[in-house]
């Protein structure tokens, strides 16, 4: 059934030693804010991390496979990339790119081949992702596998860096009235919960292992056009004594203040209608969500 309730997405992982979302532009550094020293991903780093995690459930486009379940249309053919235009071939029109495409579904798309050009909204829209503390940035040097040249003695050098630890919170709305026009459904945002956390789970890439999700909430509201906004900024860290936000290590470096989010959570009690929870048992609350709307 497609969706007609809007809901709301709060998602923290943290990261250690990696990095979360390199910049290509400034040598793949992390990608921290220079007034606030905190470390920020991109909401299309977010989206790939689910893209790839649906496509390896079986949202791969092989209809001859047992695991078959749809397709993914942003996305590489035979590991390597290719243009819109090339994946137009892959839908007829409208419908079959929406009923087709579980992407298109949660994140919208945009086809512009000849005869089949529609642009789609996405439902599923995610804010730039931050860390809830300053960050501290390593530089490291180190040497490659091969020799500089045949024969040579000297190996070559790499150079790389990344954060010593991150905890990254990401605010999500999935709007029911763009659901109308891609016909979103709840079995495609069950995927869509899965892929967030078992997809960041699942990163174990040289670059991106140390990912770790630690707290997925979905606030589910029964008043139309209604959410809260700004939950991320709504919760706060308690360090252990003698601990500062940049020499963080650990998820037991801190406790999750969640006093002035679940104060949010009550003043509109009676807006929501149901609140989801996925906690890791590592991560310390200085209470739990509040759960009841």
């Amino acid at each position: 059934m497609i969706i007609n309730k809007r809901s709301e997405i709060i998602f923290l992982y943290d990261v250690k030693r990696c990095n979360p979302n390199g910049d290509p532009m400034d040598a793949n550094r992390p990608r921290i804010d220079e007034e606030t020293g905190k470390c920020l991903v991109t909401d299309v780093r977010l989206k790939r991390t689910i893209r790839d995690y649906l496509y390896n459930k079986g949202y791969h486009g092989k209809t001859g496979e047992a695991n078959y379940k749809g397709d993914i249309f942003i996305r590489d053919e035979d590991e390597k990339p290719v243009t819109g235009l090339e994946r137009s071939s892959a839908y007829k029109d409208k419908d079959d790119f929406i009923n087709k495409f579980i992407d298109v579904r949660l994140f919208g798309g945009v086809s512009a081949a000849k005869k089949k050009s529609f642009n789609l909204t996405g439902p599923v829209q995610f804010g730039m992702g931050s860390t809830l503390h300053e960050v501290k940035e390593n530089f490291i040097k180190g040497t490659g596998a091969f020799a500089t040249k045949p024969g040579a003695a000297q190996r070559t050098f790499r150079e790389e860096y990344n954060i010593s630890y991150g905890l990254i919170g990401f605010h999500g709305v999935i709007n029911e009235n763009a659901a109308q026009h891609t016909k979103l459904t709840n079995e495609d945002v069950e995927e869509l919960m899965e892929g967030i956390w078992n997809g960041t789970k699942n990163l174990l890439t040289r670059s991106k292992k140390g990912h770790m999700p630690r707290l997925l909430v979905k606030i589910n509201y029964g008043t139309p056009n209604f959410f809260i906004g700004d939950l991320v900024e709504r919760l706060q860290l308690t360090l252990n004594e003698g601990k500062k936000e940049e020499s963080i290590e650990d998820v037991s470096d801190y406790v999750l203040d969640t006093s002035v989010l679940n104060a949010c959570l009550a003043k509109y009690g009676d807006k929501i209608e149901s609140i989801e929870v996925i906690q890791d048992d590592r991560l310390r609350l200085s209470a739990p969500i509040q759960k009841e709307g």
